[in-house]
């Protein structure tokens, strides 16, 4: 009966220390979990993860919308007498050569004439209604909220047509005012020669392309003159600007590359107003300032008349896009390689894979050659780009047909990215065909090159050239 206490007893005890030993084993199976979890997720986020890049078919065009000066061979013609100008010609209107433009009032009489309305009603004929709305309606497509000056210059624009509708309706008074005072106190003026009227001026009229600074493209600083009708003016003032020649041209701020490739490689260059969507080909020009800052002129043979009235005008360069494989620039790298005539690379090895028959010596120091296989990476007509991990300068390599030697020295640097389609950083040479700030556009189809749905990189600074890749 004791025994029987006595083993109820150990057993009781065993089952308890059984029990606190079970309790100790899984508090800490749970702590090192915790702690291996902790851990994990510390090294996550002190770790910089490879992003991958699926690699697409795209295209790219650079910021091809300018605004552009206007470039017109201007003539601006000064008043000949003191008075009160009142315009006949139509801003924007081409006049002949002895055409009258304005007329110079000395006393005002006829400005009194015009404001006592003693000229009576005026009505616009259906053609006249036809301009204006064809005016308004261009200008509401036009229309920028960003450069609501616009909204002036039409302004001035409406005046002017009103002025001239208005003037031509008073021209015949004027003759009987002269005869009533017996003086000719008012006076004819005619366009000296043939061209296109303007009523303002602002300094840039007699600008060439060698003039051209970034300042000048500064709208706050602009300021355009307005030569008002029945304003006065003093004699040697200007009164009007003839715009004589239909050769034109507009003139653009862009990189020195672009001003080459619009010269060198384009010389013609389609253009598209954004104020009608109008086009028109331009030749093209450059010219590099003394700060360094390169300026395109576009010059055309028509249209001037259009924008005549217009120094700041918003124009689209309709370049042909470079379509190809679409990659972001921070996948791009370079990387040296060795330059090995094809001559002495061969096939070889349990794969049949290309390389090189290296030249090692054996115990005995006798010449022998090992098959090395190496990547190829690029070629030429003569040489091929090789790995340079698997080759050192200094190492000889034979020929296979004559054994002869050629000790691997020359280097040469190819741009790529990092091919991960394998698990690991594998580098895949490029040949770009137009780039930008964030992308680059490159041939596909190339034999060492990438294809399309490949998987690169994003960022290639993150890793080394065969660089298992972990995500």
């Amino acid at each position: 009966m004791a025994n029987n206490r006595n083993n109820i007893t150990e057993y009781n005890r065993y089952k308890r220390d059984r029990k606190v030993l079970n309790l100790n084993i899984g508090l800490m199976v749970f702590l090192v979990i915790l702690i291996y979890v902790v851990i994990c997720v510390v090294m996550y986020f002190r770790t910089d993860h490879i992003v991958r890049y699926s690699v697409q078919e795209g295209s790219l065009t650079s910021n091809s919308i300018y605004r552009a000066i206007a470039l017109r061979q201007e003539e601006i013609v000064s008043g000949q007498d003191a008075g009160y100008v009142n315009y006949f010609a139509r801003e924007g209107e081409r006049t002949a050569a002895g055409d009258l433009v304005y007329t110079v009032d000395e006393t005002g009489r006829l400005s009194d004439y015009i404001r006592a309305g003693a000229n009576g009603e005026n009505s616009l004929s259906d053609s006249d209604l036809a301009e204006i709305k064809t005016d308004i309606t261009a200008f509401m497509h036009g229309f920028d909220r960003k450069h609501f000056d616009e909204v002036y210059n039409f302004r001035h624009n409406m005046e002017s047509m009103a002025v001239k509708l208005a003037n031509y309706n008073i021209l015949e008074n004027a003759d009987a005012l002269n005869d009533s005072s017996g003086t000719a106190l008012i006076n004819y003026r005619y366009a000296p020669r043939s061209g296109i009227v303007i009523y303002s001026t602002d300094g840039y009229e007699n600008l060439k392309l060698q003039d051209m600074t970034t300042e000048l493209f500064d709208e706050e600083n602009y300021e355009r003159a307005y030569l008002v009708n029945n304003g006065l003016v003093a004699a040697g003032d200007p009164v009007y600007k003839l715009s004589t020649s239909e050769d034109w041209s507009v003139v653009i701020p862009v990189e020195k590359e672009l001003a080459d490739r619009l010269v060198n490689e384009e010389e013609y260059v389609e253009v598209r107003f954004l104020k009608n969507q109008y086009t028109a080909w331009g030749k093209a020009e450059q010219y590099t300032n003394e700060a360094g800052d390169t300026f395109v002129s576009l010059t055309f043979t028509n249209s001037m008349i259009t924008f005549c009235t217009e120094r700041f005008i918003d124009i689209e360069l309709l370049l042909e896009e470079e379509t190809g494989l679409k990659i972001p620039n921070s996948a791009i790298v370079q990387k040296e390689f060795f330059i090995v005539p094809k001559a002495y690379v061969t096939r070889g090895g349990a794969g049949g894979g290309d390389g090189v028959l290296l030249e090692t010596y054996n115990e005995e120091g006798e010449a022998t050659t090992q098959f090395v296989e190496t990547e190829i990476y690029e070629e030429t007509e003569t040489d091929y780009y090789l790995d340079n991990s698997t080759l050192r300068a200094g190492n000889y390599i034979v020929m296979p047909e004559t054994g002869e030697k050629y000790a691997v020295s020359r280097t040469g640097t190819l741009q790529g990215v990092y091919n991960i389609n394998k698990g690991y950083a594998d580098f895949k040479q490029i040949s770009i065909l137009y780039d930008n700030e964030e992308y680059s556009v490159v041939k596909s189809n190339t034999a060492y090159g990438l294809n399309v749905y490949d998987y690169i990189v994003l960022d290639a600074s993150m890793v080394k050239d065969n660089e298992f890749i972990y995500e």
